[in-house]
């Protein structure tokens, strides 16, 4: 029902009440029938789920399949040292997501306890969940709407609806009906919304939505609704986990096979298979990933970010675009007057928020108030009509926020409000009319009854005494500022008893400021290639007006308002809406439709906002990014990240986080798969060639959990490379194990593959195989830990700078060297690894062939190097 295109008369009717509200008995029988005035909860995602949600990687499934098999075969001690790493990585990733994600039960904060309803004819405060469609209420200024309802009766009435629509300014509401069906949900003026909030006037309303019917509770539906779609973390980790599945069981049946048919004993063959699959699987790589994104968690909470979702973390390192909600977020939120026009002069105001510290300028060079005669009368004007109270130690003001604005303006031009009082005190006010848009003040003063009117432009000059030339400059002056996206205030002043013949003061242009740092902040995302859309539910003028501010759009981009969005349909968004930098007037739904249009396209997408009309998009976008301080319960409870101080600019810093925490994901993969793929191809390429197995399973164990899961870990500390921020986001598509990134896999595996054999080798020739698969394990965990260099960065890691940038790095290289020594001269550990002690000339060999792989690489890094600087070079 288009309830604001009613009259109030055929709104009671239809709803079967009457202005005196409904009687007692009549409530109850609705009440019954359409159920308490709350919203429905939903159970919060238990902590048993939580547990098993930690299970959802192939990779973690794969490896929980091999430890089940390793103890089925009777391997007890690598079946527990496999669980103990799915045991770590559990409780890591546990605890990190223990906090409930309760966003249905935030919407219960926007419930009002009681409310003032006419039960009987007599007006009774009870409380707001025995409400029913029919009941009409009362409310005054600083009351909470405790329904959706239709006003039948409203006294200058304003409501804040920032939180339900992104409206930024108070919204006049008259109980008229209107004739637009379609009206969006910031226009309609007849309507007032649960959780919204009276800031002048009174009214009287009569019930129509109670509980999930309200716009609040559609909002939680639409919230339940969206599905929240996986992060390319999760994408990429499922595809490996499913090449390794295939990699484990290929190469595990294969030398199985091939050992079968040349006669070998099927126990033995078993063993070298499960030898295999446990040199296929990297089993450090979840805990490595895990404490990865535990890691970029701490570091961004240093930079305010807050993550509620681990794999978020690295999810914002792939963000493409960022969707940002105006108000309070690319804004402070706080109404400032940049600009006042009287009628000689047009000057410019300095200073931000509602501190009373600025300068007036014109033409960029600063004006003493004093030296422009008409200004003061125009200050004073302000500081008189205002209603606003400044707090004195520079918070948020109490009342009206245009009209603080006004006294802080005043304020800066240096006009005492209690020195202004005393000489002209208030005598009367005349509330603003939705009729008349204006009100004003009546003062008592040496010449008489002055009246001081603040108003709408355009209703002030036609009640003015101008010439033709005069009316025409202001005209110019407020069509100017209006279309600088300015809410242009006219004052005036005049005898108590005129209505026409005033003397025209001027205007005043009032912004929403952009925020602190947001400018910067938007070149830096774009110089690293990624785009900023505004989602808004304020006016589009204004939104346009902040965009250009900013430089947030491209050159060629356009904006859509509520309306166009609405006649779009899904196809042909996604066909446009890589060319809108601007969405204004939107609802929830549109939000979500946004998002999806841009997902559709392959964008990965932050969405930032701070109100209920964002919680559903929050959700639906890849990373949700909620405000801490000035956000709704609801936007916090639904975000994956939580920006502590509130600073658009710490989105950037948190992009620069989640890329680090990608490239060090990428670094320890490359790391773990070229030492396990090298395990690999050491038991294959002996097993081809007939050789015995080089390696036991044990000492590939120890290898994958001990040496090679701490110079990984290592890994996961390295910092941003210098231009992390400086190149484009990788592609959405983008695989961690694309076709150059295995190929690099493959060349180093080979590398450390060749060594190990020679090693092996050389000593079945000149010794016994204990000696020879010791000497295998000693070349191939140094040839490992050498390796590192090559993994760390994308230059020659042989640079000090470099060199000391991680120092976790350094310590893992005297850390494994002394576990190796302990694994072949500690009694007990060499028995239950099955390795003898070495000669110096096999440390020799050992020392000299497995620094060749690091060696090689770094060789390497430093030809690619020198090309590319040539290359540079020659452009």
């Amino acid at each position: 029902m288009s309830w604001h295109t009613l009259p109030p008369e055929q709104t009671l009717a239809l709803l079967e009440s009457q202005a005196e509200g409904l009687t007692t008995t009549e409530a109850d029988r609705r009440l019954q029938h359409f159920g308490p005035n709350r919203l429905e909860r939903v159970e919060p995602i238990s902590a048993w789920r939580i547990l098993v949600a930690q299970f959802a990687s192939l990779v973690v499934v794969l490896l929980a399949v091999a430890a089940g098999v390793a103890f089925a075969l009777g391997d007890v001690l690598e079946a527990m040292a496999i669980a103990g790493v799915l045991a770590i990585n559990t409780s890591i990733g546990f605890a990190v997501e223990l906090r409930a994600r309760r966003a249905m039960d935030a919407l219960l904060r926007y419930e009002v306890p009681t409310a003032t309803v006419l039960r009987d004819g007599r007006p009774q405060r009870l409380p707001s969940d025995r409400l029913v469609p029919g009941d009409v209420i009362t409310l005054e200024e600083g009351d909470a709407v405790p329904a959706d309802a239709r006003l039948i009766g409203a006294v200058e009435l304003r409501t804040v609806e920032a939180s339900l629509t992104g409206e930024s300014l108070p919204v006049d509401k008259a109980p008229e009906a209107l004739r637009d069906a379609g009206a969006l949900l910031g226009d309609r003026a007849p309507m007032l919304y649960t959780g919204t909030e009276v800031v002048t006037g009174r009214a009287d309303a009569v019930v129509v939505h109670t509980g999930d019917e309200t716009e609040i509770g559609r909002i939680g539906a639409l919230i339940t609704k969206v599905e929240a779609g996986k992060t390319p973390l999760e994408v990429h980790l499922d595809a490996l986990g499913r090449r390794l599945v295939a990699l484990t069981l290929g190469v595990a049946g294969f030398v199985t096979l091939l050992g079968v048919l040349r006669g070998a004993p099927v126990g033995l063959m078993i063993e070298t298979g499960i030898a295999l699959a446990i040199a296929a699987v990297p089993e450090g790589l979840p805990v490595v990933a895990t404490i990865a994104l535990a890691v970029g968690l701490r570091r961004m909470a240093r930079r305010q970010a807050l993550v509620r979702r681990l794999v978020a973390v690295e999810a914002l390192g792939a963000v493409t675009v960022v969707c940002t909600d105006k108000t309070g977020t690319l804004t402070a939120g706080e109404m400032t007057a940049v600009r006042v026009v009287t009628a000689t002069r047009a000057l410019d105001v300095t200073g931000r928020g509602y501190d009373v510290d600025g300068a007036f300028e014109e033409e960029g060079r600063a004006v003493d108030p004093a030296d422009v005669p008409d200004l003061n009368d125009l200050l004073e004007a302000a500081a008189l009509t205002s209603r606003a109270t400044l707090d004195a130690q520079g918070g948020a003001p109490i009342g009206d926020p245009t009209d603080a604005a006004l006294s802080v303006l005043a304020g800066k031009g240096g006009v005492s409000l209690s020195e202004l009082r005393a000489r002209l005190p208030e005598v009367e006010e005349i509330p603003f009319s939705s009729e008349r848009r204006s009100s004003a003040t009546v003062h008592e003063g040496e010449d008489g009854r002055q009246m001081m009117v603040k108003g709408a432009p355009s209703v002030l000059l036609d009640r003015s005494r101008l010439s033709a030339d005069g009316r025409a400059a202001f005209d110019a002056r407020n069509a100017e500022m209006a279309a600088a996206g300015l809410r242009v205030i006219g004052l005036a002043s005049g005898p108590a008893s005129a209505q026409d013949g005033l003397t025209m003061l001027g205007l005043v242009g009032i912004l929403d400021p952009p925020a602190e740092g947001v400018q910067e902040t938007i070149a830096t995302l774009r110089s690293a290639g990624i785009r900023t859309v505004m989602i808004t539910g304020d006016q589009q003028a204004t939104a346009e007006a902040v965009a250009r501010m900013l430089h947030s759009t491209r050159d060629g981009d356009s904006s859509m308002g509520g309306r166009e969005l609405a006649a779009c349909s899904d196809s042909d968004l996604a066909d446009r809406i890589d060319r809108v930098g601007v969405f204004s007037r939107v609802s929830p739904e549109d939000k979500v439709r946004i998002v999806s249009a841009l997902q559709h396209r392959g964008e990965v997408v932050a969405m930032i906002g701070d109100g209920v009309n964002d919680a559903a998009a929050l959700k639906k976008a890849d990373v949700g990014v909620a405000m801490g301080l000035r956000g709704t319960d609801v936007a916090k409870q639904t975000a994956s990240i939580v920006l502590t101080d509130d600073r658009f600019r710490t989105i950037s810093a948190a992009v620069e986080e989640g890329r680090v925490v990608y490239d060090n994901i990428r670094k320890f993969v490359f790391y773990l798969f070229s030492c396990n793929v090298a395990e690999v191809m050491v038991l294959l390429g002996a097993a081809v060639v007939g050789l015995p197995v080089p390696l036991l399973p044990l000492q590939i164990l120890w290898l994958n959990l001990v040496t090679d899961t701490f110079p990984a870990l290592a890994l996961a500390m390295e910092p941003a490379e210098p231009e992390v921020m400086a190149r484009p986001p990788r592609r959405p598509d983008q695989s961690i194990l694309s076709r150059a990134f295995v190929r690099s896999i493959g060349f180093y595996a080979a590398l450390i593959t060749v060594v190990t054999l020679v090693a092996y080798t050389w000593a079945m020739q000149t010794g016994g195989p204990d000696r020879a698969i010791t000497m295998a394990f000693m070349t191939l965990a140094l040839a490992q830990l050498f390796h590192l260099g090559n993994a760390r960065s994308r230059g020659p890691v042989l640079r000090p700078a470099r060199i000391v940038a991680n120092p976790w790095a350094l310590a893992s290289v005297p850390l494994v060297l002394g576990l190796q020594l302990a694994a072949v001269y500690l009694e007990p550990l060499a028995r239950l690894l099955g390795t003898v002690p070495l000669s110096l000339s096999d440390w020799a060999v050992v020392g000299g062939l497995s620094i060749l792989p690091g060696l090689i690489g770094q060789l390497i890094e430093v030809a690619q190097g020198r090309r590319a600087a040539v290359a540079d070079g020659s452009r």
